[in-house]
C-alpha cells in the first residue's frame, strides 16, 4: 500500500506539474482579440490600420491630380450667342481641320445662335484668353467658371491671323493660371488639356507633346503650333494645354480629323506667343505687325539645284507689291532673302515671322542673295494691313 501511494503522489505531482507549465506557456502565446466587421452574411476579421494623416498628399505616384486642381479653377467655359446670316451653314466645317465651334443648337422659332467653347483666366484684372473663333461676330458673351459663378463678358481684341481673342470680366477673386516656359516643351513631356469638349463640363485630358513648332499647316497665317495626342474636341477650343506642374503651355485651337473627333492630332498656340498678342490687344485692341510686301517661295532641292545654289535656307521672293516696302527698298522678284535685321532666315515661315516682329515706319537692313551675289538693302518697313480672314 505504501508503494501504491508514493506511486500515486509522483503521478499527481507531475500532472500538477505539467498543467501549470501548459498555462503558463498558454497564456504568453495566446493572440490578442480580433475586431469583426460584417461585409454579407460573412464575418471578416477587419485589418488594424494606421489612422489616415490630417492633410492626404497632393499627388500620388502616377497621378496629375495636383497639376489638375492647380489650372482648372482658371479655364473657364465660353457662351456666346449671335444671329447667322440666312442661308449660311453654321459649322463652315474644313474637312480636314477642324475649329472648335462647339456644340451649337440653334432654336427654331429663333435666329439666335449658341456655341459653347473655352477660356483661360490670366489676369487678376479679368482677362480671358481664347481662340477668335470662339468669340468672332458674337453679340453677347457669357462666362462660366469652374466654382459655378457666372459673368457677362466684354470683347477687348482679336487677332484673326493667330486664331487669338481677348475677353474681359468684372469678378473678384479671380482664380488665374500660373505661364509656363512653352519654349523649354520637349518632345514626349507631359501634358493635360483642359475645356468643355460637346458642352458636356469641365473635362481633363492626358497626353504628350508629340511635335514642336508645327507650320504650314494653312490654319493660321503665323504658326508655331505644339502637337499633342491628348484628346480635343469640339468645345475644348480655348481651352488650357498645361504641363505636369499645371502651368500653362499654350491654348488649344484645332486639329486634324476627317471624322470631327479626336484622333490624336491636336494643335495648342504657344503661350509665348499667346501673350504676346494678348499684351498688344490690351494696349491698343489689336495686334500692330511689320510688313513689306512680298510673296514667299520655299527653297526646294530642284529650286535649289535649278538656280545653281549651294544652299536651301532662306527664301525665294516670288512677288513683289508695286510701290510696297520691299519695292521702294529695292527688292526684287527672284532675290533670295537670307537675313532680316541680322537674323537668319531659314524658311518663309520664318522670313514672315522676323517681318512681323519688325516696327512700321523704322528702317531694316535686309540681306538677298541676286545671281549669286550677297547684297544688303535698307526696307522701310510698313504695317500689316488686317486680314482678310
Amino acid at each position: 500500500m505504501r508503494r501504491l501511494w508514493l506511486l500515486f503522489a509522483q503521478t499527481v505531482t507531475v500532472v500538477l506539474a505539467l498543467y501549470f507549465v501548459y498555462t503558463a506557456v498558454g497564456r504568453r502565446e495566446q493572440p490578442a482579440p480580433v475586431r469583426v466587421q460584417q461585409l454579407g452574411n460573412v464575418e471578416h476579421p477587419a485589418p488594424m490600420l494606421e489612422a489616415a494623416p490630417s492633410k492626404p498628399p497632393l499627388s500620388a505616384g502616377g497621378s496629375y491630380r495636383a497639376a489638375a486642381a492647380r489650372a482648372m479653377p482658371a479655364v473657364v467655359n465660353i457662351i456666346t450667342s449671335k444671329k447667322p446670316k440666312r442661308g449660311q451653314h453654321p459649322l463652315l466645317r474644313d474637312p480636314f481641320f477642324k475649329k472648335f465651334f462647339g456644340d451649337r443648337d440653334r432654336d427654331e422659332d429663333s435666329d439666335d445662335e449658341s456655341s459653347l467653347g473655352s477660356g483661360v483666366i490670366v489676369s487678376a484684372q479679368g482677362y480671358i484668353l481664347t481662340n477668335n473663333h470662339v468669340v468672332e461676330a458674337a453679340d453677347e458673351i457669357e462666362v462660366a467658371l469652374a466654382d459655378g459663378r457666372k459673368a457677362a463678358a466684354k470683347l477687348v481684341g482679336t487677332d484673326p491671323e493667330t486664331d487669338l481673342a481677348v475677353i474681359k470680366i468684372s469678378m473678384d477673386k479671380l482664380p488665374v493660371i500660373v505661364l509656363g516656359q512653352a519654349e523649354q516643351a520637349q518632345v514626349g513631356d507631359v501634358v493635360l488639356a483642359i475645356g468643355n469638349p460637346f458642352g458636356v463640363g469641365q473635362t481633363v485630358t492626358m497626353g504628350i507633346i508629340s511635335a514642336l513648332g508645327r507650320n504650314n499647316l494653312h490654319i493660321n497665317h503665323f504658326e508655331n503650333f505644339i502637337q499633342t495626342d491628348a484628346a480635343i474636341n469640339f468645345g475644348n477650343s480655348g481651352g488650357a494645354l498645361v504641363d505636369a506642374s499645371g502651368n500653362l503651355l499654350g491654348i488649344n485651337s484645332a486639329i486634324y480629323s476627317q471624322t470631327g473627333g479626336s484622333v490624336g492630332i491636336g494643335f495648342a498656340i504657344p503661350v509665348s506667343t499667346a501673350k504676346s498678342v494678348m499684351e498688344a490687344i490690351i494696349k491698343s485692341g489689336h495686334v500692330v505687325r511689320g510688313w513689306i510686301g512680298v510673296e514667299s517661295q520655299e527653297i526646294t532641292p530642284e529650286l535649289a539645284a535649278s538656280f545653281g545654289l549651294q544652299r536651301q535656307s532662306g527664301a525665294i521672293i516670288a512677288g513683289v507689291v508695286r510701290n510696297g516696302p520691299a519695292d521702294k527698298g529695292g527688292i526684287k522678284p527672284g532675290d533670295i532673302l537670307l537675313s532680316v535685321d541680322g537674323k537668319p532666315v531659314a524658311d518663309t515661315n520664318s522670313m514672315l515671322n522676323l517681318i512681323a516682329q519688325l516696327t512700321p515706319g523704322e528702317k531694316a537692313k535686309m540681306s538677298v542673295l541676286r545671281k549669286n551675289r550677297e547684297t544688303t538693302l535698307d526696307v522701310t518697313v510698313g504695317k500689316r494691313p488686317a486680314s482678310a480672314k
